[in-house]
């Protein structure tokens, strides 16, 4: 598939997702979310697909938003807001319902400035690392804006509320170290050692894992973590592992354990989810 605004490139059971305005710091368009979308989409059908890495060309992720139109820029009544917001769907988060409802873990790469939405888009993905360097910055409140893209949602379920209250209600930008210690971020690495790392810690979710139970464990983590109760889980849980216990994958789990060496599951996310899956309602 050609993209006029990212890239995507096979790196053996991994998507690379490039964020591709170089000269324009990457600024997102509704053109980019819209690819990125598509994307997340095709690599969650793709059973050859592990896992998804994110990352930008050039010397940032991405500069927030494009504001080439100066002061109107994010007026819809306007051509250049009204492309900023644009949608190839019905909703303008699709890009973050993409992200959210894939079954392929996604790893955020960010190799230097994220403010904005550039930093926003990173949150629905499972793992962000960043390059030493990298300025990062919840910078709606300086601009009259309100956190979008759902990031009142994920930042406090990440960073927890006191945290995203700090950065948010500021608005200032911060670097990688500081987003190191407030939990955004898990590691920080030199620039040219980034991608590899990214690499790494794909490869570690997807070496010797299920692809099925991968997909069905990154769901139940982010749609449980804030509820109430365990009790809704437990009504799931049960059942599933009952199901899943006489799925190939298990035999195949306990099988390679005992014969100490690397399983081989043949479980496919595009025809092996269980019957529980899955478990909200349709229209989320």
């Amino acid at each position: 598939m050609n993209y006029e605004q990212i890239t995507c490139d096979v790196d053996g059971s991994l998507i690379i997702v490039t964020l591709n305005r170089p000269d324009k710091l990457n600024a997102y368009t509704g053109t980019m979310g819209a690819e990125i979308a598509d994307a997340f989409q095709r690599a969650d059908e793709d059973d050859n697909v592990r896992a998804i890495i994110v990352t930008g060309a050039g010397r940032a992720f991405c500069a927030g938003a494009d504001v080439s139109g100066g002061a109107n820029s994010f007026d819809t009544s306007g051509s250049h807001g009204a492309g900023v917001f644009a949608s190839a769907g019905q909703r303008s988060g699709r890009f973050v319902e993409a992200i959210f409802n894939c079954r392929k873990p996604s790893i955020a790469a960010i190799n230097g400035a994220a403010v904005g939405v550039g930093i926003t888009m990173t949150l629905p993905m499972d793992i962000r690392i960043a390059s030493r360097g990298a300025k990062i910055g919840f910078i709606f409140a300086r601009r009259g804006l309100v956190p979008e893209a759902g990031s009142a949602w994920f930042l406090p379920k990440l960073v927890g509320l006191p945290q995203s209250l700090r950065w948010c209600l500021s608005g200032r930008t911060f670097d990688a170290d500081e987003a190191l210690q407030g939990g955004l971020v898990s590691e920080v690495v030199e620039p040219d050692a980034l991608l590899e790392r990214a690499r790494q810690i794909a490869h570690e979710m997807t070496a010797e894992t299920s692809a099925v139970s991968v997909a069905l464990t990154r769901q139940m983590l982010w749609r449980f973590a804030g509820a109430p109760d365990p009790f809704e889980l437990l009504a799931i849980d049960k059942p599933m592992s009952v199901e899943r216990g006489g799925h190939a994958d298990v035999r195949e789990g306990v099988q390679s354990f005992i014969e100490k060496r690397k399983p081989a599951f043949p479980g496919k996310v595009s025809q092996d989810m269980p019957s529980q899956y899955p478990w909200w309602p349709a229209s989320e």
